[in-house]
C-alpha cells in the first residue's frame, strides 16, 4: 500500500507559497518579487489484496512580478506569448469566417 502520509507531506510541500511568490531580488532601491500561478492535483486508490498507487502533479508558469520602490508598488504582468499568438489566430479566423459570410451574402442577392 503507499505511504498516503508521505504523499501527502510530498503535496503540502509542492503547493508552499515560495512555489507562487519567488525569491525577492533587489537591485538598488528596487526589490521585485516574483509570481507564479500554480495548480495541482493527485489521487490514489487500491483494491483489496492491498495493492495500490497515486500521484500528484503540479503546474506553474509566471503571471508577473511586483516591483516596489519606496513606498510605491507596481503590478508587471508577464505576457503569454503563446497565448496572444493563439488569440490573434482566433480572431483573425473569426473575421475570415464573417467576411465570407458577407459576400456569400452579397453575390447570391444580384
Amino acid at each position: 500500500m503507499p505511504d498516503i502520509d508521505a504523499m501527502l507531506k510530498g503535496a503540502r510541500d509542492a503547493m508552499t507559497v515560495s512555489r507562487v511568490f519567488g525569491e525577492p531580488i533587489e537591485r538598488g532601491e528596487v526589490t521585485i518579487i516574483p509570481v507564479a500561478q500554480v495548480q495541482g492535483g493527485g489521487g490514489g486508490g487500491g483494491d483489496r489484496e492491498q495493492n495500490g498507487g497515486g500521484g500528484f502533479g503540479v503546474r506553474a508558469r509566471p503571471v508577473g512580478v511586483f516591483v516596489i520602490r519606496g513606498d510605491s508598488v507596481e503590478w508587471k504582468p508577464s505576457i503569454d506569448l503563446g497565448r496572444a499568438l493563439s488569440a490573434l489566430g482566433l480572431v483573425s479566423a473569426a473575421l475570415l469566417l464573417r467576411g465570407r459570410r458577407r459576400r456569400g451574402r452579397c453575390c447570391r442577392r444580384r
